[in-house]
């Protein structure tokens, strides 16, 4: 392994870097995400490669000197084979509906890694070239290792209860979509993250040889708990922002610890992800009205739970309904037709039926698109994911302001499985969720909306489109119902 050189090594996480960058550049838009996950996979391949070879160097040149082959090259295979091998049929098996767990799990498991490295460079500083054998822990290095422990602790704990929200399976009360609060939460994040602070700080500046142990662990436990208590005041609602956030605290955690490792390709990609996940945190924050720096503070649980509480009980509405039958004749009667999916329809998995039934309509000469709303589903891009799947052309889908002045002209909306993101009531002042931006369905001259039942959705609100002189609902399964609408539609 003489022929690899630290210069090498560089060049090579450098040119990992510039793919990550690419990837992201491709992730931008539905169609050139193909390219860009190429562009993704190849550079964490090459920096996997990358690091496994400087494994194989340092590992000679321990056994060179003397120092043995302690650095459990064995492990680290072992490691990418285990983790490598669960990756590839989590990816393989996961359900589209199920997608989301599977990214807050992720999140969880960066997080966690982020700890386990700084608990093993303040242990065995030497190993990671960042101090002398018997020598203590440079302060900068400290600073870094104490920030990225704590946004690494956060973020795994805090992408527990994440999954778990999102998974909806589990009796554990923090694991339910109901948001969980009590009188004095915010004050107690307060201090807690004080505390945090001022034991990170303690770790920091002690001196000694010997790193102050009982700061840095105590700190490390309270950072695991208080990612718990971030997480747990949050409802279903809020999951979209929630995910996002998550997603650029591993980003930094990473980030953080590529410093004190002296690793630049783990500073640029775990930089690209955090800032990535901030900027899509904001957006998402924007589309559903909350506000981004109480969503970072984590302190946005009580809109949340008085969202989830507004609904209430509410008095018996007539509503208008129909057959896949009549829905079928009136689409297919339209000069032009919008189409909103949301999460009923990743639920049912009728992608593919709605694909041919817009193939269909299309075919009888009506204009038909698709309508996406920022959140729509339970993460961000969950729709634009699910009709790609289904290989629907890009041109027919459109974002929520490239479209949203077209619903007055539109003859049929059909809302598959959406509520809260074509909600009037968010036009209401006094609505919990008012200001929050809609599709505009409510506004086009008839409107098919297609639901399982009258239930509300994650905002626990009725929807007032539901009972508009204009909208007809057609119950049942999303799949059966539109499986019979291509029936009816000759």
């Amino acid at each position: 392994m003489s022929f690899i050189s630290l210069n090498l090594v560089t060049m090579m996480y450098l040119i990992a870097s510039v793919c990550f960058i690419q990837a992201l550049k491709g992730l931008s838009s539905p169609a050139n995400a193909r390219r860009g996950n190429a562009f993704g996979m190849t550079g964490m391949a090459i920096a996997a490669v990358t690091t496994v070879a400087l494994i194989l160097k340092l590992r000679a040149e321990a056994a060179s000197a003397g120092a043995g082959n302690g650095l459990g090259l064995g492990l680290v295979a072992l490691g990418v084979v285990v983790g490598g091998g669960i990756g590839a049929y989590l990816a393989k098996t996961v359900e589209m509906t199920k997608m989301p767990e599977l990214v807050a799990a992720m999140h969880s498991l960066i997080g966690l890694a982020a700890v386990c490295i700084a608990v093993a460079a303040v242990s065995e500083p030497h190993a990671f070239n960042i101090a002398q054998a018997g020598q203590a822990l440079p302060v900068g290095n400290r600073i870094e290792l104490f920030i990225g422990t704590f946004v690494g602790a956060i973020t795994f704990s805090g992408s527990v209860i994440a999954f778990g929200k999102l998974a909806g399976k589990y009796k554990f009360r923090l694991f339910q979509g109901a948001p969980v609060v009590f009188a004095g939460q915010h004050m107690l994040n307060l201090v807690l993250a004080i505390v945090m602070v001022g034991l990170g700080l303690a770790f920091v500046f002690a001196g000694g040889v010997e790193p102050a142990w009982k700061p840095f662990i105590i700190m490390t436990a309270i950072a695991f708990v208080l990612g718990v208590l971030i997480i747990i005041p949050i409802g279903g609602a809020d999951m979209p922002v929630v995910v996002s956030m998550l997603n650029s605290y591993s980003g930094w955690a990473a980030a953080g610890i590529g410093f004190s490792l002296n690793n630049s390709m783990l500073i640029i990609a775990g930089s690209l992800v955090g800032s990535s996940g901030a900027i899509l945190s904001y957006i998402m924050c924007k589309a559903m009205n909350r506000s981004f720096f109480n969503v970072i503070l984590g302190g946005f649980g009580g809109d949340a739970a008085a969202a989830s509480s507004g609904g209430g009980s509410q008095p018996a509405r007539p509503v208008k309904s129909g057959s896949a039958d009549d829905a079928a004749f009136i689409m297919a009667n339209a000069e032009t037709v919008i189409i909103v999916p949301g999460y009923g329809l990743a639920v049912a998995r009728a992608q593919h039926s709605l694909k041919e039934l817009v193939e269909k309509l299309t075919h009888k000469g009506v204009t038909v698109k698709y309508a996406i709303h920022p959140v729509a589903g339970r993460m961000p891009g969950h729709m634009n994911v699910l009709l790609a799947e289904a290989e629907v052309p890009y041109d027919q889908v459109f974002e929520m302001e490239d479209i949203n002045g077209e619903f007055g002209q539109t003859d049929v909306v059909l809302v598959l499985g959406a509520n809260d993101v074509v909600n009037p009531a968010a036009k209401d002042p006094k609505s919990p969720i008012a200001g929050m931006p809609i599709l505009e369905a409510y506004k086009a001259k008839s409107i098919i909306v297609n639901k399982r039942s009258m239930a509300s959705g994650y905002a626990g609100l009725d929807n007032d489109l539901f009972y508009q002189a204009n909208t007809m609902m057609v119950f049942g399964d999303a799949k059966k119902v539109i499986e019979d609408m291509v029936k009816a539609v000759e």
